[in-house]
């Protein structure tokens, strides 16, 4: 005999595949019914035999998506309608609960896999995402999250991509910032001086890097400055142009072999280094290729890897090489994330290396160092983290907790 079952699910549920997550276990398990979100959750309809809708139910608190994170999942019965298809609908309005928004998270190892692959359709493609990887907090503009409320409404899906977005066994079902060379956002390239169209805008950077100048990259959340991190002279040149005479800066490198050149990374720095946050991890120096200039005095150095679909290019031309990366303003400044705010960019970087997605939140990169028991002690809990709230351990209280942020 068939039940139907009626799912309410809250927490990180929209911006990380969990409709097509549903949709998945209900085709495993032969199951009719319907899943659409709503400003605040995830509502679904299961049903087929009870000991199936059982299972899915289960599954589903098991396998959620990568960047899920499931806070209160609800279920009653209803009387079965006889579905047996199962469908995704349009999301709904009306209902004044708020959804937590998830992190941008950095690109997974599959689109990595295929961006590298000459043979792949999407190689080379500098805003190569899925349903488990890549911006959402900085991309996302209202709730319920579909296209739409996107800084990606822009960019109308092609054939190929929308074929994708509508199969259910395909990675990029329903991932609203599915893209590609011929339907996606593009880099641009402008230099102090002469012209400022390339056909190679990440070679032309790589090449500015290489020679010592200061290039502005628009990445996730915001312009970074970036400029190679083993010359003295570079380095004291960024600092005499941001009016940062001895605060330190972030370093990025291409991968966790290159961290360990200049780091020691222990099993705790290289879990914080390699997870889906990707941050700023403080660890001890060594004698490696980073002038003094990046952390006058200071026995750690701040490294990240590499990120986003760009900054894995750039360094898939640069190989090894660190780079100093910090936030594009002047001393005391907020990060700047608009096109239109460039009018700094005189006298500050020397060239832009852009692109034309918009950034509707700005956000910074997230620092953190590890403990002598090896625990992760958030410094600066940004892109990776924010928006998701904090818990704080204990019993329940009406006390008043302030928090506040960076000024």
């Amino acid at each position: 005999m068939n039940v139907r079952v009626r799912l309410d699910i809250t927490g990180v549920v929209q911006g990380v595949g969990f409709r097509p997550a549903v949709a998945r276990i209900a085709a495993e398990f032969a199951l009719g019914g319907f899943v659409y979100n709503d400003a605040g959750s995830v509502h679904c309809e299961l049903e087929g035999p009870a000991v199936a809708v059982e299972a899915a139910i289960a599954a589903l608190r098991h396998r959620p998506p990568p960047m899920a994170r499931i806070d209160t999942l609800r279920s009653r019965r209803l009387e079965p309608n006889g579905d047996n298809i199962f469908e995704i609908i349009a999301s709904r309005d009306g209902d004044d609960s708020r959804t937590l928004v998830p992190p941008d998270i950095a690109v997974c190892q599959d689109c990595l896999r295929e961006m590298r692959d000459p043979a792949d359709r999407r190689y080379g493609h500098p805003f190569i995402t899925c349903t488990n990887c890549g911006p959402r907090y900085t991309v996302i503009t209202d709730l319920p999250y579909d296209r739409p409320a996107t800084t990606m409404a822009g960019f109308p899906m092609c054939a190929a991509c929308a074929t994708e977005y509508h199969d259910p066994l395909d990675r990029r079902y329903h991932a609203q910032t599915i893209a590609c060379p011929d339907c996606g956002p593009r880099l641009s390239w402008r230099p102090g001086a002469g012209p400022a169209e390339t056909d190679d805008p990440i070679g032309a950077a790589a090449a500015a890097l290489r020679a010592g100048l200061v290039v502005a990259v628009k990445g996730i959340g915001g312009f970074h400055l970036a400029c190679r991190a083993d010359d003295a002279t570079v380095v004291a040149e960024l600092r005499r142009r941001k009016t940062r005479p001895a605060k330190p800066f972030a370093l990025m490198v291409a991968d966790l072999a290159a961290a360990a050149e200049i780091v020691v990374v222990d099993s705790a720095v290289a879990a914080a280094l390699t997870s889906p946050a990707a941050p700023i991890v403080l660890a001890p120096r060594r004698r490696g290729p980073v002038a003094d200039e990046v952390a006058p005095g200071l026995r750690d150095l701040g490294v990240m890897l590499a990120y986003s679909p760009v900054h894995h290019q750039l360094f898939d031309r640069l190989g090894p090489l660190p780079l100093v990366l910090t936030s594009a303003n002047q001393g005391g400044s907020p990060i700047v994330f608009r096109d239109d705010d460039l009018s700094w960019i005189d006298g500050l970087a020397d060239a832009v290396l852009s692109h034309d997605r918009p950034i509707h939140v700005p956000c910074e990169d997230s620092v953190l160092t590890i403990d002598d028991q090896g625990d992760q002690l958030p410094l600066r809990r940004s892109r990776g983290y924010a928006p998701l709230p904090v818990t704080v351990p204990g019993p329940r209280t009406d006390a008043v907790i302030l928090a506040t942020g960076e000024t």
